[in-house]
This record gives structure tokens, sequence and C-alpha cells, in this order.
């Protein structure tokens, strides 16, 4: 997994940084999840890794997202602590979803409960839950009115074990795309198809 370090000096992560990739690459998700790794941020802190994610069922696509770990040795006074995870999901939505005044309540409460059911442990938890509505006219007057749901979130892991927020983000990402949860007792897996850069 590609890091990007604050300069090009060839000097190795913190032990806290490498500890938490070395968490990430040990993640296992839903066979549907596909990640790829993307460009870090360049500015917002000297250590950062970032994953982008597809929930695919068949040749369908049904939400996409984004994770980043920011990661500072020295911290910031609003992360409370030295690593910030920062997360997007986007997924299509029923019209009577999208205009449902509880859905930007609902939408946090999956992200909490994704986190919590997999034993991810958290702090200063803060974001956003967007309803997006579009109706077309003109040219496109046939077009289909379609709907999304947009979770922005970012919260500050309690300790290095961050494959359990992965996994948590995982969840949540397939929940917005409204696959059913797996039954109890059965495992998910680290998807062949998963595409991660080292």
């Amino acid at each position: 997994m590609a890091v990007r370090r604050p300069t090009d000096e060839p000097t190795e992560p913190p032990e806290g940084f490498r500890r938490a990739l070395a968490s990430l690459r040990g993640a296992t998700v839903r066979p549907e999840v596909i990640l790829d790794e993307t460009p870090a941020p360049q500015r917002l802190a000297p250590y950062a890794v970032a994953l982008s994610a597809e929930v695919r069922h068949g040749d369908e696509d049904l939400a996409t997202g984004r994770l980043v770990v920011l990661y500072d040795p020295q911290g910031q006074e609003a992360w409370a602590g030295p690593t910030r995870v920062v997360a997007y999901v986007r997924a299509a939505c029923e019209l009577e979803m999208a205009a449902d005044p509880l859905l930007p309540g609902v939408g946090w409460s999956w992200l909490v409960e994704a986190l919590e059911a997999h034993g991810a442990t958290f702090t200063a938890a803060s974001g956003t839950v967007t309803r997006v509505a579009s109706e077309s006219f003109g040219g496109m007057v046939g077009t289909p009115a379609s709907a999304e749901v947009e979770i922005r979130a970012s919260w500050s892991p309690l300790d290095d074990q961050l494959a359990l927020h992965l996994e948590g983000w995982a969840d949540l990402l397939c929940h917005a795309a409204g696959l059913p949860p797996l039954p109890p007792g059965v495992a998910t897996i680290k998807p062949a198809r998963a595409r991660k850069k080292r």
C-alpha cells in the first residue's frame, strides 16, 4: 500500500502509522465491495492513505465511496488524537426514501451502528447526510427521476486497529446500497478482485 510522506526522503513512516497500515491490509470485506487505492490528500496531514470502493452486484454499481486515513504524529487539536478517518458514501435510493425527513438521522445511525458492530472504537465523530433528488426537463424530459443519499463523515480512532473501521465503512456502503445483511455465522471474505497497490 503506497503511503504519501511529508517529503521525498526515503524515511519510514512512524510506527503508529505502520501498525495502522498493517491493520488495513488485514481487513476483510464482503465480496460485493471492490477496493482500490487512490491518491491521498497532500496537505491535510504528514502521512495519509486513501481507498476508493464500489459496491457491485452482477454488472450493476450500487454505491461508491472513499476512505482516507490521515496521520499526524504531533496530533491535531480537532482530531483528539494522531489519526483521523474521513469517509464518503454515495448510493442511489428510492424517491420516497429521499423525501423522508427521517432519512438524514437514519443515515447517520447506519454509520455509527456499522462501526460499533465491528468493534471499532472512536471519538469526535462528525458529518453530514445529504438527500439529492433529480428530475429532468427539456431535451432530457424522458429521463426517469432519481434520488441519492450521500454520507460524509470523519472520526478519530482510539487505537490503530483500522481494519475494524474499514470493515464497518464497507458494511455501511453495502447497507446504503440496499444489500441484505449477511446471515449470522456467515463470514465475510477478502474479495479476489480487490486491488491494493503496495
